[in-house]
């Protein structure tokens, strides 16, 4: 059934925005290949960011504080809702083999089901209202509307982006993510000031959460003067970890500048790129193409990520695998945060194809929304019941997705609980995996490296 009226589409949604815009941008710019000369790699994909506290990949909060804990043994817990509960013995923050030494602490967990710890592949702390007063949106009727209400929020607040960011954070501890991928905007309207605060959140955070930070140019790359200048800047003080994009066709109108730029700027300072990518259609794939391109050209494999990727949905088999066997040989990751079936990944194909696939909760109860909670474990929810699924095979892939793939996206290890794996993990009353999915109980108790990080949904200091 169509719309009754013009001015019943006049107030967007962050859904209907993204998923329309390539059609707001009213541009067709076709690509031709101009990749910047490809350069030697200098580092891994958060080198720069080391200095003030970021992760770099597969490292992690207790390689970087270098405090190992005292060895705990988690008596009687049920890793992933087996049967039959066991011990788990935690030394230097890692799963460990064979019995306890002597002297551990000892925690006992009551029988309760142990699930890995999750990861937010894709969220943006920094422009949350979290913990504030109530905020009423205003109608938007295009993107640009979106980011300069934007600019009104961030005027309009009290608290610093640190107070803000950390609040929404540290509540995401309590839920049991373990790690998230932040992006921060930066623009002449805010200078560095979003990667700053993220910056103190995630040292204030550093004993209980992995960070890394996207400096994400949301008022466009190109088309804003300056923001150029800024992403340089955020790369060589060593403020980020990724630089980021957005959509290089339907929103700045300028593929080949906009890659370029972000592409060279990651080259030149060692670090990663994530880039969002919501055009949908041809001009999605036209940016996707030459993403895939800088990429091999620049030897960036593995340091790469793409958001949202909604010209992915609705390939068929056949043209999907042929970009999925591309982004699986370079490397390139991608993330979706399910807004609608329409839009969500496909994610059970990608994964066949070996594409590493994570999920994240995006804006949280920010301009652009009133919703979120940066709870994994109700995105991974969300996640089942957009695509209807029933299954308690689909049901546990939910939460692999959210556990696994967002860690594999940030090249973390997984928290399985073999040993030598993390000791990242939540304790949680239930039946089996599948229900907790779906029932979504209390995260009774959070742990990070070995460490109680939360209880009963508080923050341990």
């Amino acid at each position: 059934m169509q719309s009754n009226s013009q001015s019943e589409q006049s107030a967007l949604s962050r859904r209907t925005m993204l998923a329309g815009a390539a059609a707001l941008a009213g541009t067709t710019a076709a690509f031709a290949a101009t990749a910047v000369p490809a350069q030697a790699a200098t580092g891994s994909a958060a080198t720069a960011g080391a200095a003030s506290g970021a992760s770099k990949p597969g490292e992690d909060a207790r390689a970087r504080n270098g405090r190992p804990g005292k060895p705990v043994v988690f008596k009687n817990v049920r890793p992933f809702g087996a049967d039959k509960a066991v011990d788990l013995v935690v030394v230097d923050g890692r799963i460990a083999k064979g019995p306890a030494p002597r002297g551990a602490h000892v925690v006992d967990g009551g029988g309760r089901i142990a699930l890995p710890s999750m990861v937010d592949a894709h969220i943006h702390p920094e422009k949350t209202t979290w913990g504030g007063s109530w905020v009423s949106r205003k109608k938007a009727n295009s993107i640009a509307d979106f980011v300069a209400q934007d600019v009104e929020l961030y005027k309009a607040q009290t608290r610093s982006v640190a107070d803000r960011a950390y609040g929404l954070m540290s509540h995401a501890v309590t839920r049991g993510t373990r790690a998230m991928r932040a992006h921060a905007d930066i623009a002449p309207a805010y200078g560095l000031a979003g990667i700053e605060g993220l910056g103190e959140a995630r040292r204030r955070l550093s004993h209980a959460l992995d960070v890394q930070i996207v400096a994400f140019p949301q008022h466009g790359v190109i088309r804003t003067p300056g923001t150029a200048e800024l992403l340089e800047e955020a790369a060589r003080n060593g403020l980020v970890d990724m630089i980021g994009g957005i959509d290089p066709i339907g929103f700045d109108h300028a593929l080949d500048e906009q890659l370029d730029l972000v592409f060279g700027i990651a080259d030149r300072h060692g670090i990663g790129v994530d880039i969002h990518l919501h055009d949908r259609g041809e001009n999605g794939l036209t940016a996707l193409r030459g993403i895939i391109d800088r990429t091999r050209a620049l030897s960036l494999q593995g340091r790469v990520t793409v958001s949202h990727v909604f010209c992915l949905p609705a390939l068929s088999d056949k043209d999907l695998g042929v970009i999925a066997a591309d982004l699986a040989e370079l490397e390139i990751a991608v993330t979706t945060v399910a807004y609608s079936e329409s839009l969500v990944l496909p994610v059970s194909r990608l994964r066949e194809h070996g594409v590493r696939v994570g999920l994240g909760s995006d804006g949280v109860r920010d301009s652009w929304s009133p919703f979120g909670d940066a709870d994994m474990l109700h995105r991974a929810h969300i996640f089942g019941w957009v695509r209807d699924i029933r299954l308690d095979q689909e049901l546990t892939e939910c939460y692999e997705v959210a556990a696994h793939g967002g860690a594999d996206v940030m090249h973390l290890p997984h928290a399985d609980f073999e040993p030598g794996s993390p000791a990242d993990f939540v304790l949680v009353r239930g039946e089996c995996l599948p229900q907790i999915v779906v029932d979504m109980p209390q995260r009774d108790l959070v742990v990070h490296g070995g460490r109680i990080v939360a209880r009963d949904g508080e923050l341990v200091d």
